[in-house]
């Protein structure tokens, strides 16, 4: 189970890394170096996103990657054949990262049968609130995989109390208003929500949205259980190469 894998970590670690890639971007066969090169540099855990048409909670820099992504062809299949091939070659969990409607389009059921078949141990689906999601909470309990759910600065302490009810492994805590790779000031204040959303579950807590260096990674020691980083590993993909990101994630370690 996602949950346990993670306090496991968590004993040997202070703060983990989770990174984020969007299958397909570059391409198919760079998305598996990537993956490949994260693992080898050490990260913990990783999203897989399957590229969509219109990630609304995603920045310029996902958007444009989802966005070549599907401009090259990438499909839900081979989303699927890239999550097997990363379960297969490593140890390490890996979750999906997708939209409500691409699971709608398939079958909720059948989406996650599939996802239970490639190994997968969880999820994120950000437009998928807890109250409409009877039949992939099912689902996603009958493989014993785990529905991540979201925290917002936004989200009233009582909602994030229900929230946590529905959510398994982790609760992904955004760090601020807006969408992915703009600027989060690591301050008290996000000190202070990370406070509120610990108050609110016993779930880890991987915190999101604008993490870029190691400074950032210490800020959230003591305060969340994991760093996720997605944004800056895109744009040193595109500025510099794949090697160079695995230099970026392992000069990154706490």
């Amino acid at each position: 189970m996602l949950e346990i894998h993670i306090r496991n970590r968590l004993k040997e670690r202070p703060v983990l890394l989770m990174t984020h890639i969007v299958i397909g971007y570059p391409t198919l066969k760079t998305s598996l170096d990537l993956i490949n090169t994260m693992v080898a540099a050490g990260v913990d855990l990783m999203e897989l996103q399957i590229p969509f048409s219109e990630p609304i909670a995603d920045g310029p820099v996902i958007l444009k990657a989802n966005q070549q992504a599907l401009a090259n062809g990438t499909r839900v299949a081979d989303c699927f054949h890239v999550a097997a091939d990363a379960v297969t070659g490593h140890s390490i969990p890996f979750l999906f990262m997708t939209y409500y409607n691409i699971l709608h389009r398939f079958g909720v059921p059948a989406f996650v049968d599939k996802m239970a078949a490639c190994g997968l141990s969880g999820a994120i689906v950000p437009d998928l609130p807890p109250e409409e999601s009877q039949a992939y909470q099912a689902a996603m309990e009958a493989h014993q995989m785990a529905p991540v759910y979201i925290f917002a600065p936004t989200t009233a302490d009582e909602r994030m109390r229900y929230i946590a009810q529905y959510g398994r492994g982790m609760i992904y805590c955004v760090a601020r208003k807006g969408v992915t790779g703009q600027a989060t000031d690591f301050s008290k204040d996000l000190g202070s929500y990370l406070d509120r959303c610990r108050s609110a579950t016993n779930l880890p807590l991987a915190l999101g949205f604008g993490v870029k260096d190691a400074a950032d990674v210490a800020f959230l020691t003591g305060k969340a259980d994991i760093a996720v980083v997605g944004t800056q590993c895109l744009r040193i993909l595109e500025e510099k190469g794949v090697a160079a990101v695995g230099d970026f994630i392992r000069d990154m370690r706490p």
